[in-house]
């Protein structure tokens, strides 16, 4: 599996974003936002600008860092492909880059949070495809 790649200066001409993903409390675990905050120098750009990534796929992801008043940054995440402007998201390819997104995620954050872990609960939330 080739891993996440954070991208810097992302083209972002000719694109579009759709969102795919929310998570509007990552500070219950203050791992999670230590990690976006290492992996994107948010402690330095802070809601100056989204933090990028490719997937295996190649499609470019923007992890837009959503900060609340009273809470430290960042307190939650919206996650946006950039598919070109004119063409729809192929959703398996978006579901597979999601999953290797989160463990990403999980492997960054170490500790306690394993993908192994990730992987079991995924299971148990896959609905069984019909032949």
């Amino acid at each position: 599996m080739t891993a996440i790649q954070v991208i810097e200066n992302p083209v972002l001409e000719g694109t579009r974003r759709a969102l795919v993903l929310v998570e509007d409390r990552i500070g219950h675990y203050p791992e999670f936002r230590e990690f976006f905050v290492r992996q994107f120098a948010l402690d330095t750009s802070g809601l100056s600008r989204p933090g990028h990534v490719r997937a295996p796929s190649g499609m470019t992801y923007a992890l837009v860092f959503i900060g609340r008043s009273g809470e430290p940054f960042p307190d939650g995440i919206e996650i946006y492909a950039l598919p070109d402007a004119l063409e729809p998201l192929n959703d398996p390819e978006v579901d597979a880059d999601l999953w290797v997104l989160l463990r990403w995620m999980i492997a960054g954050v170490g500790g306690e949070w394993r993908v192994e872990d990730l992987e079991a609960t995924g299971r148990l939330y896959t609905l069984p495809r019909r032949q």
